[in-house]
């Protein structure tokens, strides 16, 4: 495919897991992609040079994604790097869970300050290089409508906050001709929720198709999203979970 041709895009936390499918699919369907990652280096490389091989231009940048300034600069750095920006997806994310009482005040902190303030913060910079067309897409959970299980209470107010934000987001920038959308994966076969883990059979056993996702999946959903045939979807909030929220 050839969607994306010319197009510039920044994954962020994209050095492993659904970040890293998405990086390679959007340079697979023809986009120059940057990344950023945290502490897995070796890996970011290993993307990178993977998408070179794809024969498009790619560069890793270090960013914490719980340090705005970290954040805002990854953006602009990006946009230096691939000539400009057309498509920012919001990635990067942490889990922080149990139960309600053991949750710390870093937890808390944590967690907001990457699932959420992270989003707004990347999105507020990359607004500035962002022409008509552009693409912002945060990539939320299935537990943002509809929690299964206890112990994700945090994580699932910080992934339901991105749908307000969306949709919100979408109505400021919609005379800009700059479309804003969130996907929601399920369960999906990373490291982070191995789908031979310890918990994944009573996953499996929330869904119509009892099967975990693979990252490729989820990165198929974002390239659709992020492609010409995308342009009319709009403050949407996407769900790709075997049925799991059925």
């Amino acid at each position: 495919m050839s969607g994306l041709n010319g197009k510039r895009a920044l994954i962020t936390g994209a050095s492993r897991g659904i970040g890293a499918a998405i990086a390679l699919r959007l340079a697979q369907d023809g986009a120059d992609v940057a990344i950023t990652y945290e502490r897995s280096a070796d890996k970011a490389v290993d993307v990178v040079a993977r998408i070179e091989a794809l024969g498009r231009k790619a560069v890793a940048l270090q960013a914490d994604a719980g340090d705005p300034t970290a954040v805002r600069r990854a953006v602009d750095d990006a946009a230096e790097a691939l000539g400009g920006l057309d498509i920012l997806v919001n990635n990067a994310g942490v889990f922080r869970g149990g139960p309600i009482e053991g949750l710390t005040l870093d937890d808390i902190d944590t967690t907001l300050a990457v699932n959420v303030r992270a989003v707004v913060v990347a999105s507020q910079a990359a607004i500035q290089h962002l022409p008509r067309g552009g693409r912002i897409i945060s990539i939320g959970s299935c537990l943002a409508e509809r929690v299964t299980e206890p112990g994700a209470s945090l994580y699932a107010l910080s992934k339901s906050a991105l749908i307000g934000w969306t949709k919100g987001l979408a109505r400021d920038l919609g005379s800009r001709g700059i479309t804003v959308n969130v996907v929601h994966p399920g369960s999906t076969d990373t490291d982070m929720n191995p789908s031979a883990g310890p918990q994944a059979d009573g996953q499996r056993g929330r869904m119509a198709i009892p099967e975990y996702g693979k990252p490729e999946d989820i990165a198929a959903l974002v390239a659709f999203v992020a492609g010409p045939e995308g342009r009319f979807i709009n403050g949407a909030g996407l769900t790709i979970d075997g049925a799991a929220n059925a």
